[in-house]
């Protein structure tokens, strides 16, 4: 399993979308997912919140939410797609909740971590791919994008700053299992820099497809 994740706007999901169709070429068996979301389940949590006020839900109940939607992610859609021999790569996972709630949000990690044991156990991803961009020219970047998606962005520029900060210090914490990669760049520089870490890790020739947008 490959996650990529950071803050909303740094430009995960062209860079997941790329990926996947990169191990496609290959041939190799992949799957594309997303958090909140990816299952049927999940993707109703995901509407409750990433849409309407910013106050709707405190921090403790997002956490919540988002571990249920994990919960179901996990066993109808990663867990499956693993053991019938597939790449599972994923838009966000778990440091998502670590950096929203438990840093940005004040939860604290521990708080994080302990529900993270009783519902997902020992299961982590190999490897986690952090894109790090200023967090005005991600928040810039969602408003061009539009939709109604927008409750995480509605929490303004000073949340954002902690979020990127929180990702920044999770990538410190083991940098086997995290790679921060600078998406301030070109769309085709940052899949560039984040097939030569994959095809390094795991022994691959994965190819850009810049096709994707």
């Amino acid at each position: 399993m490959i996650v990529i994740d950071g803050v909303d706007g740094s430009g995960k999901g062209v860079q997941t979308r790329r990926l996947l169709q990169s191990f496609v070429d290959a041939g190799e068996p992949a799957i594309l997912t997303r958090e909140p979301g990816g299952c049927a389940a999940a993707e109703d949590i995901r509407t409750l919140l990433v849409t309407g006020e910013p106050e709707k839900w405190d921090s403790m109940t997002e956490l919540l939410l988002m571990y249920a939607a994990r919960r179901s992610h996990l066993h109808d859609t990663i867990w499956p797609a693993l053991e019938a021999g597939n790449w599972v790569i994923s838009d966000r996972y778990a440091d998502s909740s670590r950096a929203f709630q438990g840093i940005a949000g004040n939860l604290g990690l521990e708080a994080v971590e302990s529900i993270h044991r009783v519902v997902v156990g020992d299961f982590e991803p190999e490897l986690v791919l952090i894109l790090d961009i200023p967090e005005s020219l991600a928040l810039a970047r969602t408003r061009d994008r539009g939709g109604n998606e927008d409750r995480f962005e509605k929490k303004g520029t000073s949340y954002h700053a902690k979020v990127r900060d929180a990702f920044l210090q999770i990538a410190a914490s083991d940098s086997q299992k995290y790679k921060v990669v600078d998406a301030d760049q070109s769309m085709d520089q940052v899949s560039e820099n984040i097939i030569g870490i994959i095809n390094d890790r795991f022994s691959l020739n994965l190819k850009i497809n810049s096709d994707i947008s």
